[in-house]
């Protein structure tokens, strides 16, 4: 099996309107009579990528691609000084895919999902999982508040040095707020200095918690201003509000995506988002299967990309 597909080119792509002064980037890759299928990219706030159409058999499968709104090529980017991300929440993400769906004529679909992909793609097959064929989700979260504690908290017991520098990158007349709401707001501040330099420290906090993973290097997109801001508006933003969903809601609401066929795919080093998430989703969600990667933590790892290509072979004969 191959690492991935050969690198490919959309054949459809544009904006869709979705309202509140937003258009959400999407592209359509593969065979236009093919298995519907859509990525749903992480962060939030990472964008879409070429080489994440390579996740899909071209022959078997139309993927669509999609940047949520405030990243990738959506319009406005959330490090636009003047964005406001009041109308960027689960729900309104919920309802672009919907209208994405429904503008590209798709019935139903299977989805991809990683990182916080699994946690707008469990939220989304939760609320119309009568539009939804079969799932995979890589290295799973749920983007609880015990979740963000943890991230933002707790792993600091982990990492003491590097969980230091972030939390003394905020100054004095926030500190007793929450690491996540005071970056936020700093991340807001009318200073461009301010926004710059805590956008930096929070990147690296996030280069920090996922460097376990096995010949980990730190991202390079980090060093480009506009992205690292964007980024580390729309984590925080999400984060702060625990993806705007009531607390534990996706794993005590998983048997209701019993009947729909899943893969969960995840790291046993991933100390970013543990362990334990996937397990108690595969608990309830009968109808999905875990894989624990031994030697992976949050991304990579020798087996990732043959059970995320196997998965997605085996559900495109569905």
């Amino acid at each position: 099996m191959p690492e991935q597909f050969p690198p490919i080119e959309p054949y459809a792509s544009g904006w869709l309107d979705v309202g509140s002064g937003h258009e959400v980037y999407w592209e359509s890759c593969g065979a236009p009579d093919g298995k519907p299928a859509l990525f749903l990219h992480g962060g939030p706030g990472s964008g879409c990528s070429p080489g994440q159409r390579r996740f899909f058999d071209p022959s078997l499968y139309r993927a669509v691609l999609f940047d949520q709104r405030g990243s990738g090529r959506s319009r406005p980017l959330a490090s636009e000084p003047d964005a406001d991300l009041g109308a960027n929440t689960t729900a309104h993400l919920i309802a672009d895919i919907e209208m994405l769906r429904e503008r590209l004529g798709v019935d139903r679909w299977t989805i991809l999902g990683l990182s916080w992909g699994t946690t707008l793609g469990l939220a989304y097959a939760q609320a119309h999982p009568h539009r939804v064929t079969a799932m995979v989700l890589g290295f799973v979260t749920t983007t609880s508040r015990r979740e963000v504690q943890w991230i933002t908290e707790d792993v600091g017991r982990i990492f003491p040095r590097e969980w230091e520098q972030f939390a003394s990158a905020v100054p004095g007349h926030l500190r007793q707020r929450r690491l996540v709401d005071a970056y936020a707001a700093l991340l807001a501040d009318p200073d461009p200095a301010v926004r710059d330099r805590a956008a930096i420290a929070w990147c690296a906090w996030e280069d920090a918690h996922v460097s376990l993973t096995p010949g980990h290097t730190p991202d390079r997109r980090y060093q480009d201003p506009p992205f690292r801001l964007r980024f580390a508006r729309l984590v925080t933003h999400y984060w702060r509000h625990a993806a705007f969903l009531e607390e534990n809601q996706l794993i005590r609401d998983a048997a209701s995506l019993n009947g729909i066929p899943g893969v969960l795919i995840h790291g046993r080093y991933d100390v970013s988002g543990p362990l334990v998430t996937a397990w108690d989703l595969s608990r309830r969600w009968t109808t999905s299967r875990l894989h624990i990667l031994d030697d992976a933590g949050h991304g990579g790892g020798n087996d990732f990309m043959p059970l995320v290509l196997g998965a997605l072979r085996e559900f495109a004969a569905l």
